[in-house]
């Protein structure tokens, strides 16, 4: 028996060949469940809404609550992981995804349902930068490295991808609250895998953990965040349920960085980002999520919306976009080592840029061909990109700034995203409203209530109905297309800047072989005293 305990406990060594890749699938699961709940409700949203009722405000919090709380999080318990161990944070953070999701799938009333989801956003900011701490140290080697964040980008993408399409299936066969279920099955299997087989990871960072720093930022976060979603929902910048968050937000993470750079032992050191190579990294996540999720949201609208497919089938479209991400992360390690990450990023960009003018040549009618060619063009792109910004980024940070480094990541991914729905939906807005108003015969209400969205534009058409409601969902429909081309230039546009700012990426992939290398300075690994090997548990540390 004492055989077997501890071959277990080699096995479960972080240096245990084969295991890490182990780790490294266990790691992928967590991400994919947490990406998955960001896009899965989406089309559950009729039928939430027919089941509970909920006023505009309370669908609003319904929708935004995960991804708000989530990036609000990810600093704290990002730099709370480097502090206590990133296993520990992972592990609770099962615990509180698991029954937040059992709480959300029983909700019989909104308020239970916002108080839920704001829970599954507490658990995912626990789980999504610890998977990337612990990914950082259980693979040293760069190389290795670089295989293994890009299956951890590429499931990434599936999971925001893919959400939709079982979302479409689960709605149309059950109840809505089958998309919250799924979750419960998955985190039962792996809470316990994980606490028997992940290593604990964390940083070398000495002193008390700042509490109000965390604080800050969670805050500064928030406000951001927030002002950033109700700018793409329409509001005015001079709206104050627009600046005032925005202007908190902003001056709370001013506090945060400067209370950083006076403190002895910070949460994050922001000299990580006087490195340019770092620095850089970040806006280009940004810039890549950016065009990611606008585009995504942009999409569904013309699919369902002009094409008329339906929730499912629209998901189905989307697949080719997901194949093609996957394809370019199992593909990144060597694409990264062979042309380094300037290129990688810049010509990620570039053929990012190129999909996106190919999909201006999307018109009334459907073109299958097109846009499975633009949607591949686009998914090997962006995660091309992403795949060689996350490990230039994860690279540049030193080893006991991990969990930090891993939370700016993954802000700076939830930033892109907002930014990019609030960016792009107002130049779709903006480009599609006027034809629309003052229409000449449509009465005056009818032409304004139009403006404010295509679907509104077909209620209010279905209303008026005979020959002024064909004129304004013609009119509309135009308008959209002509809006949906407008923002399809401003985002190519956007994504050459990307591929300009990918210049200051190094130019060759540093410390490619390990013979070449210094051995790089690891964070504290362990096991739990009581499952490490014989051999290791007087140094705390497991063998290289």
């Amino acid at each position: 028996m004492s055989g077997t305990t501890t071959a277990g406990a080699r096995l479960r060594a972080v240096g245990g060949g084969a295991n890490r890749w182990v780790v490294l699938v266990v790691l992928c699961i967590s991400l994919l469940l947490v990406a998955l709940d960001a896009t899965v409700l989406h089309v559950a949203v009729p039928a939430v809404t027919e089941d509970l009722r909920p006023s505009g405000v309370e669908l609003l919090w319904i929708v935004d609550a995960y991804p708000l709380i989530c990036a609000a999080l990810l600093i704290l318990f990002g730099t709370l992981g480097d502090r206590v161990g990133c296993r520990r944070v992972l592990l609770i953070g099962y615990g509180i995804f698991g029954a937040a999701s059992a709480v959300a799938a029983l909700a019989t009333n909104p308020e239970v349902l916002i108080g839920a989801r704001a829970l599954l956003g507490v658990g995912g900011a626990m789980i999504m930068p610890a998977t990337l701490s612990i990914l950082r140290a259980v693979f040293p080697d760069r190389r290795e490295r670089a295989m293994a964040i890009g299956m951890w980008t590429a499931v990434a993408a599936v999971g925001a991808a893919t959400g939709p399409v079982l979302g479409g299936f689960l709605v149309e066969h059950f109840w809505w609250g089958s998309v919250f279920l799924i979750n419960i099955p998955l985190m039962a299997l792996i809470l316990p895998i994980g606490r028997w087989l992940l290593p604990e990871s964390r940083g070398g960072a000495d002193g008390p953990w700042d509490v109000l720093g965390a604080l800050m930022a969670a805050g500064g976060v928030l406000g951001a965040v927030l002002g950033v979603k109700r700018l793409g929902a329409g509001d005015t910048v001079l709206d104050v349920r627009t600046v005032g968050p925005l202007l908190l937000g902003g001056v709370l993470l001013a506090l945060f960085v400067r209370r950083q750079k006076r403190r002895e032992h910070p949460l994050i050191d922001m000299r990580m980002f006087a490195r340019v190579a770092f620095s850089t990294s970040v806006g280009c996540i940004v810039l890549a999520m950016l065009a990611l999720v606008g585009l995504e949201l942009i999409a569904v609208q013309y699919l369902q919306l002009i094409l008329g497919l339906s929730p499912l089938e629209t998901g189905l479209r989307l697949l080719p976009l997901t194949f093609a991400a996957m394809a370019a992360g199992a593909t990144g390690s060597h694409t990264l080592h062979r042309i380094g990450p300037r290129r990688m990023v810049g010509w990620g960009f570039v053929l990012t840029a190129a999909a996106v003018l190919l999909l201006t040549l999307m018109g009334q009618h459907d073109r299958p061909w097109l846009l499975t060619t633009g949607f591949v063009f686009l998914g090997f792109g962006l995660q091309t990109t992403l795949f060689a910004a996350y490990e230039s980024m994860l690279s540049e940070a030193p080893p006991d700034q991990a969990g930090g480094a891993a939370a700016i990541g993954e802000t700076s991914y939830q930033l892109g995203a907002g930014m990019g729905i609030a960016l792009l939906g107002s130049v779709m807005n903006a480009a599609y409203a006027p034809s629309l108003v003052n229409l000449t015969g449509v009465p005056g209400s009818a032409s304004s209530a139009a403006a404010h969205s295509l679907g509104e534009a077909y209620q209010v058409a279905d209303r008026l109905g005979g020959a002024s409601g064909e004129l304004l969902r013609t009119t509309a429909r135009h308008s959209f297309v002509n809006g949906l081309h407008v923002t399809l230039l401003v985002s190519a546009g956007l994504l050459m800047l990307g591929a300009l700012a990918a210049l200051r990426l190094p130019r060759v992939m540093e410390c490619a072989t390990v013979e070449k290398c210094p051995k790089p300075r690891r964070p504290e690994v362990s096991l739990p005293a009581s499952r490490r090997p014989a051999e290791a548990t007087g140094s705390g540390r497991t063998a290289r």
